[in-house]
């Protein structure tokens, strides 16, 4: 067997790939709003060495986790159209080199976070080489949960759509932590909204490719689910869900009144193109949903910074 040779330059672009930028950028934006939110002076920013620490570290898991990921899926990613280019099923990064990337690049991010992200003391001082435990672990949670929990469950059960939510959800957790160095209802809040996002936003994406899925075996709800009664009404009780989850901050104070009023608009800018996708479930306003979910999260995340209290 010939072995295929990749210039440097694809090299680059290859294991650029293997982090999925868009979804870890995503990740990173929640990571700094849960950083904002955690800060307790409205009008001052978290300390930048500290902001750079979790963003990077976090980003750098993420990367390491969709890297281990896809080292996991190989044999199932060239059996699908959607992902028969990546790096690995077209040869242009070997299985080894893709693992060594994949844990490099998570435990890499981890360390960052665990070791850099120093929170803040009771009184407001942040004490230099003190290790942020709390925030290490979640982001080391995330690694584990997707690679080892959610990564096998996809060929078993549809239930691993709501499994792989949680390493999803925790950026704006890891975020809050690094600042206040510990567990904290507010966490579970930011943690909430961004769980609930993910259904209709993933459940877009996998109507559209369902035949793609079943192809490879992976037991997503719209390989199962022909009629699609079932993947709309889940789509549709977890944007319901997202509508209370995203105004719960107003209801404990994280946020002033402003907050509410973009809220409300927020909420209907993405609950009616989900509505519309989950009665027709033609894949065009499955698309407009997809579409929609990724300019609501930046917009809502950005409006709780601005209007927290």
């Amino acid at each position: 067997m010939t072995a295929v040779t990749t210039p440097a330059g694809g090299k680059l672009s290859a294991y650029w790939e293997l982090g999925k930028p868009r979804l870890s950028a995503l990740a990173v934006f929640a990571v700094v709003a849960g950083a904002y939110m955690g800060w307790p002076a409205k009008g001052s920013h978290p300390p930048l060495d500290l902001l750079i620490a979790v963003t990077v570290g976090t980003f750098l898991a993420a990367v390491g986790a969709a890297a281990l990921n896809m080292h996991r899926e190989r044999h199932l990613d060239t059996l699908m159209v959607r992902t028969q280019q990546r790096p690995l099923p077209t040869g242009r990064l070997s299985p080894a080199e893709v693992l060594a990337f994949g844990l490099a690049t998570s435990i890499a991010g981890v360390l960052l976070v665990l070791v850099f992200a120093s929170p803040m003391a009771p009184n407001g001082s942040r004490p230099s080489g003190q290790w942020n435990w709390t925030a290490g672990s979640l982001c080391a949670a995330i690694v584990v949960s997707y690679v080892l929990v959610y990564t096998p469950m996809k060929t078993r059960t549809w239930l691993n759509t709501l499994v792989g939510a949680i390493p999803g959800a925790l950026p704006p957790v890891v975020g809050h932590a690094a600042v206040v160095g510990e567990l904290a209802m507010p966490q579970a809040v930011l943690f909430a909204i961004l769980f609930c996002w993910q259904i209709p936003h993933f459940l877009a994406i996998a109507w559209r490719y369902r035949e793609d899925y079943a192809r490879a075996g992976m037991q997503m709800l719209p390989t199962l689910d022909p009629s699609g009664h079932r993947t709309s009404l889940t789509m549709l009780l977890y944007v319901a869900g997202l509508g209370i989850a995203s105004f719960v901050p107003y209801y404990t104070r994280m946020v002033d009144d402003r907050y509410a009023a973009v809220t409300i608009w927020l909420d209907l800018l993405f609950f009616v193109p989900t509505a519309i996708a989950a009665l027709t479930r033609r894949d065009t306003a499955m698309r407009m949903t997809f579409l929609t979910s990724i300019v609501y999260l930046p917009l809502l995340f950005t409006t709780m910074v601005l209007t927290r209290q």
